[in-house]
Order: C-alpha cells, then sequence, then structure tokens
C-alpha cells in the first residue's frame, strides 16, 4: 500500500514540464488578444473619425449655404452690394424664413464653433476647434475645394462668400484671428 501512494519522480518531473507549457501557451494567447484589440480599437477610432469628419463637412456646407442665402434675402431689393451676415448662428433658423433647420454644434468637439467674424459686423463663417490632422485632404467637392491640401480641421472655413465659388483666393483668417483685410 505504501508504494501505491508513492509518486515516481520521473512522474512529478513531467507534471511540471506540462504545467510550464500550458502556462507559456496561455502568455502567448493573452499576447495575441491584446494585439489584435489593439489593432481593432485603431480601425474602430479612425471609423468614428471619418463619420465625424462627414458629419462637419455636411453641417458646415450647410452653415455656407445658409449664410449665402440670409445674405441674398437681406439685399433683396436694395441697391448695394455689400454682404449682410447675422449675428448668431441661432439667427439663421428664425421664422419666418429660416435659412439653418438648426444651429448645430461642431461634431468634431461637440462644442461651439469657432465664428469668424465680418469687418462690418456679423457671422461670416464657422470653422471647427479641433487641432486634430484631418482624413481628408483632396477630392473636395466644388463648394468646398479651397479645403485642398489643408492638413487640420481647424484650417477648414466654411464661409460666404466662399473663396471656391467666387474665385477671389481670400485666405482664411488663422485660427483665433479675425478675417485678413481685403
Amino acid at each position: 500500500m505504501n508504494s501505491l501512494c508513492r509518486v515516481r519522480p520521473t512522474q512529478l518531473h513531467h507534471q511540471r514540464s506540462e504545467r510550464g507549457a500550458t502556462y507559456l501557451l496561455m502568455l502567448l494567447a493573452i499576447v495575441l488578444i491584446g494585439l489584435v484589440l489593439s489593432v481593432g480599437s485603431r480601425q474602430w477610432k479612425m471609423a468614428i473619425q471619418r463619420e465625424q469628419e462627414v458629419d462637419l463637412l455636411m453641417k458646415g456646407m450647410e452653415i455656407q449655404n445658409a449664410l449665402a442665402a440670409y445674405s441674398v434675402a437681406i439685399k433683396a431689393g436694395r441697391v448695394t452690394q455689400e454682404e449682410y451676415y447675422p449675428g448668431t448662428l441661432a439667427e439663421l433658423t428664425r421664422p419666418p424664413r429660416p435659412f439653418l433647420r438648426k444651429a448645430y454644434l461642431d461634431p468634431m468637439t461637440g462644442s461651439d464653433w469657432e465664428l469668424l467674424r465680418a469687418p462690418t459686423g456679423g457671422i461670416m463663417g464657422v470653422r471647427s476647434r479641433s487641432k486634430s490632422l484631418a482624413i481628408k485632404r483632396s477630392d473636395f467637392p466644388p463648394p468646398i475645394r479651397h479645403f485642398e491640401g489643408l492638413s487640420r480641421y481647424s484650417e477648414w472655413v466654411f464661409q460666404h462668400p466662399n473663396p471656391s465659388s467666387t474665385g477671389i483666393g481670400v485666405p482664411a483668417a488663422p485660427p483665433g484671428g479675425s478675417p485678413p483685410a481685403r
């Protein structure tokens, strides 16, 4: 009976080496899972940024078009060629003729846009406050083709008059600055 309870030294050595191999395989599996999750999270972040970028372009162009429509409506029947601008984005949403469905927030930051003030007063454009690098840098639609080559979202200025449509190469104001004098 005493011989049945005894474990031979070779069996004990064999069990220990199996435990070491299992431990190494588990560590390898954990490292591989970590790598897959890391790659997946980077792709997920990129997909989210692409969606926000598309949203920025759509809302920015909508604001740009609303600013143009507002100016045309205010100038109607007047002899002046001067542009007219709203005091706030919310002014573009007011009846009897709203030019904008709602005063959107900046899709990249979730906060207010940086407003580009006209020399005569009012808002002539908006830009994102995000300093992130843009994914899209070329192949912009005609109303915003002046964004070609700009690398940061804060450089994308949605304004009226629009440099892409007017042919006036009006440089955008630096972030936080006022528009350049003509």
